[in-house]
């Protein structure tokens, strides 16, 4: 009796003593022990423009990003099979290449998803899902406990939304949206099971629209040019040459603000005026011609793309921050990285679709407390197609067979295995629109590119040797120096394409042309 009274005397005790904690530390339910995992994707976020990269031109600086770096692994050699958005989306998602998932192009794809997912495998193995932003895969999303996302490429103002299948409509800036979506959603979590959050922000996307508060934010730089601005693709074939990429000539007033955009509210529409306008009419009064203009060009589109990436780095710190205060950063892998790479004026460019290096290598810092040592650097070949194996086997899940990619655990462990790959192959298909960027297939290694350019109008094979020429300049495929060379790279072409199961012609829809590809001029011919 006396043992029965005491037992209840102390209880009543312990309630009493909960109930009068302060809220911060009462006991939290706890997930299993397993990883979170906050994914974090940007739409066309060049490696050039996060200041962990070290790019010469010193476009920006990036603190938040650079911290997942800082406290985690940076990735100098990260490439993508598919260089371009929703493909790269549907490889993130399936660990396979778009031959293998069916997503080939941006222009008539569309997402099979009946089709496993890195996302469902953790959602089935007891993992809280949710996807906020950037969807662009046609399809609805499947595998998620929650998805918040944009209809198609989304707007910059005042987005629609879809929520759950339901159309809503939101007010701001749509990358700070993205990141508030985010935040409430982990605030609200079932705090009892792991979660996989994909913060996925629209931003520095094409037509590159800055949050109003950043309109001013470098102070009318005149930034510093890539050394290959003003490329003549003299030493490349006729792909290089016959391409609409650039910025001199492709570029638009919508892209270049000199009109301003559509579903401003008036407040907006005038602080968004009293910026570009003044600017704009100085620039008319200007009519700059030949290279002037070009330059003036790429001053706006440095001036916009990364006024873009201010609001994405200051998100990405505000969800850090989150991370810090709730306790969760120690078992949670934050990752950081984007659908592929970007041209910031590199061989008079913008935009992405190439087997060149400035379209190929996409940012990757990966942060994983206590399996990642802090400030490490990794050179090996890896990919977004490792990503989905990769969250699986750090939450104990089995990697299904059909995925092509390999874990980065390891990797990220600094242990690679003695076999990881030394080559690695990639393609392209989406045209002649909206670039004219030829299809293209290739393999890729630590340092050659081979390339075969195989599209309806257009059967040529192209090396390049990154040791002698970084800037990816010189063809010498034709080189008798380089036969050896050449022939090894066939050899591990033929290779990776049966390893791979590629298909030897790819189906009609692939390059998702809707009108007849135009006749090609010659290599420097007037366009």
């Amino acid at each position: 009796m006396r043992m029965t009274r005491t037992l209840t005397f102390s209880i009543l005790l312990a309630t009493l003593a909960l109930a009068l904690a302060p809220a911060s530390v009462v006991a939290r339910p706890k997930a299993d022990g397993r990883p979170n995992i906050v994914f974090i994707f940007s739409d066309d976020h060049a490696y050039q423009a996060i200041s962990a990269y070290g790019d010469p031109r010193k476009l920006i600086e990036t603190p938040n990003i650079d911290r997942i770096g800082r406290e985690g692994m940076r990735f100098d050699r990260c490439i993508v099979p598919n260089s371009i958005c929703g493909p790269s989306r549907a490889t993130v998602l399936t660990g396979k290449y778009s031959h293998a998932n069916g997503f080939y192009n941006n222009s008539n794809s569309r997402f099979d998803s009946s089709q496993t997912t890195f996302a469902k495998l953790l959602k089935s193995a007891g993992y809280q899902t949710a996807i906020m932003g950037k969807w662009h895969l046609i399809s609805a999303p499947t595998g998620f406990d929650e998805w918040h996302i944009l209809p198609g490429q989304g707007i910059y103002y005042n987005p629609p939304m879809i929520h759950n299948g339901e159309r809503v409509k939101h007010q701001g800036y749509t990358t700070d949206i993205i990141t508030d979506l985010s935040v409430d959603w982990l605030k609200g979590r079932d705090r009892s099971k792991p979660f996989l959050l994909m913060y996925q922000n629209k931003a520095p996307h094409r037509e590159w629209s800055p949050a109003l508060r950043h309109l001013g934010h470098d102070g009318d730089r005149k930034y510093p040019e890539p050394e290959t601005l003003f490329d003549d693709y003299s030493g490349r074939g006729l792909a290089e040459h016959d391409q609409d990429m650039t910025i001199e000539k492709t570029m638009n007033d919508h892209d270049l603000k000199l009109d301003e955009p559509k579903g401003l509210t008036p407040d907006q529409a005038r602080e968004w005026n009293a910026y570009y306008k003044p600017r704009n009419e100085a620039f008319r009064k200007a009519n700059l011609k030949g290279r002037d203009l070009v330059r003036w060009k790429y001053n706006r589109y440095m001036h916009d793309y990364l006024g873009c990436i201010k609001a994405v780095d200051e998100g990405v710190g505000k969800v850090l921050k989150f991370l810090d205060d709730e306790g969760l950063a120690e078992n949670t892998i934050v990752v950081y990285t984007a659908d592929q790479g970007f041209y910031l004026g590199e061989h008079g460019w913008f935009d992405k679709r190439w087997i060149f290096e400035e379209s190929l290598r996409t940012p990757l810092l990966v942060r994983w407390p206590g399996k990642v040592k802090p400030g490490s650097v990794s050179r090996e070949l890896v990919s977004n197609l490792d990503f989905a194996e990769t969250f699986l086997e750090a939450a104990g899940v089995p990697v299904p067979a059909e995925m092509q990619g390999r874990s980065l655990v390891p990797v990220l462990k600094g242990q690679t295995p003695s076999d990881w790959r030394k080559a690695f192959y990639y393609e392209y298909y989406e045209y002649p629109q909206p670039h004219h960027v030829r299809p293209h297939h290739g393999v890729v290694t630590d340092r050659y590119k081979l390339v075969r350019f195989d599209g309806p109008d257009l059967d040529a094979w192209e090396l390049f040797d990154l040791e002698k020429d970084p800037r990816e300049l010189k063809d010498v495929h034709g080189d008798p120096a380089y036969a050896k060379v050449v022939a090894d790279l066939k050899a591990e072409l033929a290779r990776l394409r049966t390893e791979l199961k590629v298909p030897e012609h790819p189906p009609a829809e692939a390059s998702g042309a809707r009108i007849p590809p135009r006749r090609a001029p010659r290599p420097g011919a007037a366009r």
